[in-house]
């Protein structure tokens, strides 16, 4: 399912999971989003400086996104209370999961999940039918930015009109 770094490596199918989105409200993924493409952002924590200008980060770049028809889905061993108020604090409107409990069960099953207790910073793009196209490791302390991200996503868009053509 992973690669021997542990993260899962493009062309698996993406493992499926239900993770609280709200307090009263879950996700299910990724074939709730079936048809478009996801993007999975594993981040160590909320309040952690690099972590808080990632999701910033992805926020500021949501028209982007949109281009794309792509879902964007942040994810940590947080509790949704965290969540809750790290989104309010840094203006993040993309749904943030809370793996929570039992703790980093998701990661763990992306190959996102570290000795530290916490989820590895790591990114996974899904394709529309839910099969890994792209992932990334990236160091804990540094923030990955979003151009392997949009690389991914203009891949799929080719390989939707080749498909199409």
């Amino acid at each position: 399912m992973s690669d021997p770094n542990g993260l899962i490596q493009p062309g698996r199918p993406a493992p499926g999971f239900t993770l609280a989105a709200t307090p009263d409200g879950a996700l299910t993924g990724p074939e709730q989003f079936r048809g478009r493409p996801v993007v999975l952002a594993f981040y160590p924590a909320d309040w952690s400086p690099v972590c808080g200008d990632q999701m910033s980060l992805y926020q500021s770049a949501a028209p982007v996104f949109a281009q794309y028809r792509a879902v964007v889905l942040g994810i940590s061993v947080d509790s949704i209370w965290s969540h809750r108020a790290f989104a309010q604090s840094r203006g993040v409107e993309f749904p943030l999961l809370a793996d929570f409990e039992p703790k980093g069960e998701v990661a763990r099953r992306y190959g996102a999940y570290s000795s530290r207790g916490e989820a590895d910073r790591a990114l996974v793009v899904l394709d529309p039918a839910g099969t890994v196209a792209w992932s990334y490791l990236s160091p804990p302390d540094v923030n990955p930015g979003a151009d392997g991200i949009f690389d991914a996503l203009d891949q799929l868009a080719s390989d939707r009109k080749v498909m199409a053509g």
